[in-house]
């Protein structure tokens, strides 16, 4: 019987939901940055695919997120208020880093160029048009168009100082000066024969920096039209220029190969220079205003900021957020905690990701050759990286003694070593004996023990091999002539009490070895050959993927298949155990991310998604699910949601067709504070209630010291009576009127004037004193004001034995009760309650105190009946 629609999941997946991607930072296009006066802080913004994120330059903490436009970011740039970017030919202002609050539609052919100016924003785009937009309309003031053919717009600045002017660079390297209120050609520069690339302001009035598609740097004055130097890089294009304004006159420029140079404008030479300060082209590099930082950003997936307090004005790295250059092919939950991903890219670097934080990032660094060869040889950079992992094994149980990660590279038989501790490549490099230099054959597969000992490799050449890890020797191999499998080995495992060792190859068969003599126990032929193999040790539940598309479940106790399943319809790339032992999670060819249950045998789980998977991992905990894709740089984290509430499985029909999940985008970490617009903040401030509800009690929030005090009044007078008499102060050429209080303030006239608050007068009718209160202000803020001392004085007067009249002790009961029964300033009111009880000893005094106690009991003990 099929299950009932009620039972079928309403789409997507029924046990993961999508919660963040690790590892994005940036791309080709160049970053943005901005400076919000408020906080005082600097602010890069980076462009990541269909959206853009803020971080922060202090800590590089990730502030905000943008949402989702329909393509991919071409160009960013930001003033002030706003963030634009241009997707194709559509440019959007976002407002908070985040919300998209105006389109600007009007280019026929992709924006390249954006540059915001007072209240207007101009672009350009690829088919020679230069729109100059009103931002706050998000109409067209002014539209140029050039031929591309003559002069194809490739950079554009606003010199400073020059009132409506803005500065364009052509592909054919001549310059124009256009005032864009009065739509005029003002001035056309003949340019050095070659295209410029990047046009900077420099800090001198008049004078900017040009960079050529040559790897020229010309300081020219566009006022004089007169060239005062110029420099020439060797590594191709000018990507970016970017100068110095905290004093010393220096300029940087980057290149297509990722190289640095810093040149100095008074010396006329190259000061120092970065190789290699990025792994792919430098999109930008910008200084900040009056610091010595440099912020630079490239297709790499890197932002590294620079800081200038070298000797001889060198630079050094300061902070840096980096991801992936290549796609990612492998990653592994490393630890017991699940809180770190290891992950290995194509682009030859084994990294660290962090699921709480992203400074506890870790980059292991790249696979490089022994750094004895690097100086005998004279290799390039280049030369000395080694190829791309394949795939590794890690263990935490010996990690503090020695490495805890083994490595398998790419069409190379030796395997490499990491320490995760120390974030740096291991002193072994492990190879079977006797193999020659330049061997065809390479390592495949590796498993390292659980008592992080030793570690198993596989060869295409179907060898076997045991290593120590501490010392890097070589312990034995499995099999007659050094052989285990007659072709290439696809998996081995190693099981917890180091009794078995399990090993499958191309040939069909799976094979079960003793560990310590190597002997061959057991064989099981398989209906095919095996493309990868995974066991849960504690389950001792081994998981095989066969060239078929179907999968195989072993119980290595038993030495039998347990469970076989079949549904993928293309390789299955990778497969992960929960930590239970109780669901097989596998990831294929065919877009899917499907869940197995193992008891009952049945699919339960299976949703699409938008690239193939290549690599999956669930945590040790549980609690997320991580994934990799094709052509994707960054590490996608689903949550398990069975453990955040009750979840109905139930087995899928063989005909069940899967819904497509939407991959996970970047979160906004809890700890980081998001930047809004200056103007937006103030408007945007909360302001809490007085009083959140009738039936909640507020404190008065002023300190401790004035209201828990006044009981102790005896004892601090007695404590900190004087032990002079106190000496008359020096006389003084005026005086000024001060208000009594704790607040020192001058008395201003109409505080004078109305000094007095309480009048009586004689009501003849009663024969006696009437009490009229003049409120010209709040009593109880006046009382807010006073001291413990002023405030015992003031109570002190109001009995009839201090100068005051019953009257007023009855009034002053009253403001008690009121306070009470609004729940507002509750400390101040007991304080002052208890206060005045102590001082007002009459028994007329006691009998109003007693009734106010009475009634107060009374209304609280009617209201909880009510309720």
């Amino acid at each position: 019987a099929e299950p009932a629609e009620s039972d079928m999941p309403a789409g997507g997946s029924s046990l993961f939901s999508g919660f963040r991607v690790l590892g994005l930072y940036s791309n080709h296009v160049p970053h943005a940055l901005r400076y919000h006066l408020k906080h005082r802080e600097s602010y890069v913004v980076t462009a990541v695919g269909r959206s853009f994120h803020t971080f922060n330059v202090n800590r590089l903490g990730i502030v905000a997120v943008s949402n989702s436009l329909p393509d991919e970011i071409t160009c960013l740039a930001a003033d002030r208020m706003l963030v634009f970017a241009a997707t194709g030919r559509l440019i959007s202002a976002f407002a908070r880093n985040k919300e998209v609050v105006m389109h600007y539609n009007g280019h026929e052919q992709e924006v390249r160029l954006l540059l915001p100016l007072g209240d207007q924003l101009i672009s350009a785009d690829s088919g020679g048009d230069v729109i100059v937009w009103d931002v706050q309309s998000g109409e067209v003031y002014l539209r140029l168009h050039f031929d591309p053919s003559t002069f194809d717009v490739l950079a554009m600045m606003h010199p400073s100082t020059y009132l409506n002017k803005v500065l364009l660079g052509s592909s054919q390297g001549a310059l124009q000066l256009w005032n864009i209120k009065t739509s005029k050609l003002l001035f056309t520069f003949a340019g050095w024969s070659a295209g410029v690339t990047v046009l900077q302001q420099s800090p001198a009035v008049d004078v900017v920096g040009v960079g050529t598609a040559t790897g020229r740097i010309i300081i020219h004055n566009i006022r004089l039209d007169e060239t005062l130097m110029s420099f020439t890089q060797d590594w191709g294009p000018i990507t970016s220029l970017s100068f110095r304004t905290d004093g010393p006159p220096i300029v940087a420029s980057g290149s297509p190969q990722g190289h640095i140079a810093f040149w100095d404008l008074e010396r006329h030479q190259l000061v120092t220079q970065h190789r290699h300060a990025h792994r792919t082209s430098i999109a930008g590099a910008t200084f900040l205003q009056g610091e010595p930082i440099l912020v630079t950003n490239g297709a790499d997936n890197a932002i590294k900021v620079w800081i200038f307090d070298q000797e001889g004005g060198g630079a050094r790295l300061l902070r840096i957020r980096q991801g992936h250059s290549a796609p990612p092919t492998t990653i592994h939950h490393h630890g017991n905690d699940g809180k770190n991903i290891l992950s290995a890219g194509q682009d030859g670097t084994l990294q660290s990701f962090s699921t709480v934080h992203e400074r506890f990032n870790k980059n292991l660094g790249s696979v490089n050759k022994k750094k004895e060869k690097k100086k005998k040889k004279g290799l390039t950079y280049e030369e000395l990286r080694l190829p791309a992992i394949t795939a590794f094994s890690s263990s935490v149980t010996r990690q503090s003694d020695w490495d805890g990660i083994v490595a398998c590279h790419r069409d190379r038989l030796a395997t490499t070593t990491w320490n995760y501790q120390r974030c740096t490549m291991g002193a072994h490099h492990l190879q079977p004996p006797g193999s020659r230099r330049g061997a065809i054959a390479t390592v495949i597969a590796v498993d390292i023990t659980s008592c992080g000992n030793f570690v198993v490799i596989g060869s295409s050449c179907g060898r076997v091999d045991v290593y120590n890890l501490q010392s890097g020797l070589h312990r034995g191999c499995y099999g007659d002539d050094e052989k285990a499998h007659n072709g290439v080995v696809r998996g081995i495992a190693t099981d917890t009490l180091n009794q078995l060792t399990l090993t499958t190859g191309s040939d069909w068969l799976l094979k079960f070895w003793r560990f310590k003599s190597k002997k061959l126990e057991e064989e099981m032929k398989l209906n095919a050959a095996p493309a990868s193999m995974k066991l849960h040790r504690e389950s001792g539940m081994l998981a095989l993927a066969l060239d078929d598309f179907t999968l195989v479940v072993v119980d290595i106790e038993t030495r039998r298949v347990v469970r076989k399943f079949a549904g993928h319809h293309g390789n299955i790339n990778d497969m992960t155990f929960s930590p239970d032992g109780r669901w097989l999670v596998t990831v294929a060819m065919d877009c899917t991310i499907r869940v197995w249950d193992l008891p009952s045998g049945s699919l339960v789980d299976c949703f699409l998604v938008a690239t193939a998977p290549v690599s999956v991992s669930l945590s040790p905990t549980g609690d997320f699910l991580a994934t990799t894709h094709v052509d994707s740089l960054g590490l996608y984290l689903w949550t398990n949601k069975s453990l955040c509430g009750p979840v109905g499985l139930r087995p899928l029909p063989a005909d069940y067709q899967p819904v497509v999940e939407t991959l996970p985008g970047v979160t906004v970490e809890e700890t980081e504070q998001e930047v809004n617009s200056e103007e937006e903040e103030e408007e945007d401030v909360y302001q809490s209630a007085e009083q959140l509800g009738a039936e909640l009690v507020t404190l008065s929030l002023l300190p401790e010291s004035r209201w828990k005090s006044l009981l102790h009044l005896d004892e601090i007078k007695k404590r900190n009576k004087p032990v002079a008499a106190p000496a008359a102060p020096a006389a003084a050429p005026f005086f000024l009127p001060t208000v009594p209080g704790l607040t020192p303030r001058f008395a201003t006239q109409t505080q004078t004037e109305h000094e007095t608050q309480v009048t009586y007068a004689w009501d003849p009718l009663t024969s006696g004193p009437e009490y009229v209160l003049v409120q010209t202000e709040d009593p109880l803020r006046l009382l807010k004001d006073c001291g413990p001392a002023a405030l015992s004085v003031e109570l002190n007067s109001l009995a009839p034995e201090g100068g005051g009249a019953r009257e007023l002790l009855l009034v002053f009961i009253q403001m008690i009760d009121s306070m009470l029964a609004s729940g507002r300033d509750f400390d101040l009111a007991h304080a002052y309650l208890a206060l005045f009880l102590k001082v007002s000893q009459s028994e007329h005094t006691r009998q109003l105190c007693h009734l106010l106690l009475w009634k107060s009991l009374h209304d609280f003990l009617h209201d909880r009946l009510k309720t």
